[in-house]
């Protein structure tokens, strides 16, 4: 049985959720990793950065209700406390997102400190109170990606489990070694999460053995199966622990957030 009891940490752990690649479960892995979380008794907050707002819309939250999102976060000074919300769902509060933010990119880059933005934010309007901050991440390589890895203390990788994966690995490895140079030197990779595994296909099978090979321990025990579930539960907005708490994708994101609960047991909280 899974180790469920809550893990105490004395600041927010900030993780970002990214992959340049879109379609390999970002949101999902965010939603889900979050309400795992807040079943253990850890409040989270979800910072979503992508300009297509899936893990807003995800949580039930409308866009009438979005009246200040992320971008407001990053580039008008509004502090974490004002934009995040409440959400109906245990331990999970949101700064929601618009498509507003898709002309981020362009405000940041005429902006002094581009790149920091998101970190001074959450230093300096608020982060206290959440054991987690969790980063969903745009399917790109863009400002607010770099400003996600620039803010985090480490980054999970969601990979889906295709052919073609590994080698768009790399070029977001070398993306992370440039920013740890530039930036931010504490980053560190949190994990890689193997996703839409199906035991069946030999193919899926096969990258499965050439990442754990090629990275050891960084990819996760853990792997997130296909399952319908976890396709169908965004639509009705909730995380697939609610919408179907026994269903294999509930209990592998379960599994996951044990996971990670064992190896940040054992290692000193972040500085602030």
């Amino acid at each position: 049985m899974s180790d469920t009891s809550p893990l105490v940490l004395r600041s927010p752990r900030v993780i970002a959720i990214a992959n340049q690649k879109g379609g390999v479960g970002k949101t999902t892995t965010t939603i889900n990793l979050a309400a795992a979380m807040g079943e253990q008794g850890l409040s989270v907050l979800i910072i979503d950065l992508d300009p297509q707002g899936n893990a807003s819309t995800g949580l039930g939250l409308s866009i009438t209700d979005r009246q200040l999102t992320s971008y407001d976060l990053l580039l008008e000074g509004a502090a974490v406390a004002d934009v995040s919300l409440a959400t109906r769902h245990r331990g999970i509060h949101l700064c929601p997102a618009t498509t507003d933010l898709s002309s981020a990119d362009i405000a940041m880059a005429q902006t002094e400190g581009r790149t920091t933005l998101l970190r001074r934010a959450l230093a300096e309007r608020g982060s206290a109170g959440f054991d987690f901050v969790l980063i969903d991440c745009p399917p790109s390589l863009s400002l607010l990606t770099i400003n996600a890895m620039v803010a985090a203390h480490s980054v999970l990788v969601p990979l889906q489990a295709e052919f073609f994966a590994l080698e768009g690995l790399s070029q977001f490895m070398l993306t992370l070694r440039e920013v740890r140079e530039s930036a931010n030197p504490d980053l560190r990779i949190e994990g890689v999460l193997l996703t839409m595994v199906d035991r069946r296909n030999n193919l899926a099978q096969q990258v499965e053995d050439d990442a754990r090979e090629t990275l050891g321990e960084l990819v996760f025990r853990t792997v997130i199966p296909r399952n319908v579930r976890l396709s169908e539960a965004p639509s009705f907005a909730q995380p697939v622990l609610t919408y179907d708490p026994t269903s294999r994708g509930a209990e592998a994101y379960r599994a996951l957030a044990s996971e990670l609960a064992a190896r940040h047991a054992a290692q000193p909280a972040p500085a602030g």
